[in-house]
């Protein structure tokens, strides 16, 4: 998120978190395109009146970039004449303050799975089926009951699998980049997570290389 006005950032970075979302915040457009240069990220909540780079500019930096991120422009420019503008430097969506915060998190949603890489709404392996909208997962039918971290994990690791993901991609996927790389927050919070899936065990451990979610029943290659 860039955002200039630091109370209001971090008021919507704190709603975002508590829906799951790793998030992480700059104050102006030079350090948010120091951030989009070393992270990757699925979506940019930009403001447009911004010090250090422009907003437009830092639109169109981001439409130039390979695989770039969806943008969703947050800003107080509300006329027709300012959507348009906006919609037309490529950004992907336009929401004008004030803003009703359900709405934000359904289009930040919807603007993610627009991605080119993003996969389907309904995540389902081994038996698991998580829905990020409705904010609902199950195993074999029986409903879970999960903390938003643990959620948060287990949509990640559903989203790669069957490929790995190692703790410093899930502290930066789930976390946010103040995230202490020496914690042991995730292995606590797949071990939490291990327990409530339950047998037989999904997310398998590889030493050096990370976690993984295997449909023990799929067929092999």
């Amino acid at each position: 998120m860039v955002e200039d006005a630091r109370p209001l950032a971090e008021v919507i970075a704190e709603g975002l978190r508590d829906q799951g979302m790793a998030v992480d915040v700059a104050h102006d457009g030079l350090d948010a395109a120091a951030k989009l240069d070393v992270n990757t990220y699925d979506v940019v909540l930009l403001d447009r009146d911004l010090p250090g780079i422009h907003g437009d500019t830092l639109c169109q930096m981001i439409t130039e970039r390979d695989g770039r991120e969806m943008v969703l422009m947050l800003t107080a420019a509300a006329s027709p004449g300012d959507r348009v503008r906006g919609l037309t430097l490529g950004a992907d969506d336009y929401l004008a303050k004030p803003f009703h915060f359900p709405e934000l998190i359904l289009r930040i949603r919807a603007l993610a799975r627009r991605r080119p890489a993003a996969r389907s709404r309904i995540l389902r392996t081994a038996g698991i089926e998580l829905d990020p909208i409705r904010r609902t997962v199950s195993r074999d039918g029986h409903q879970l009951d999960l903390s938003v971290k643990e959620f948060a994990v287990l949509e990640a690791l559903l989203n790669e699998s069957p490929a790995f993901l190692s703790a410093e991609d899930l502290l930066e996927q789930v976390w946010d980049e103040h995230a202490d790389p020496f914690t042991n927050t995730v292995t606590v919070t797949i071990s939490r997570l291990r327990r409530k899936l339950g047998d037989p065990p999904v997310i398998t451990t590889t030493p050096g290389v990370g976690y993984r979610i295997i449909d023990t029943g799929a067929p092999s290659d």
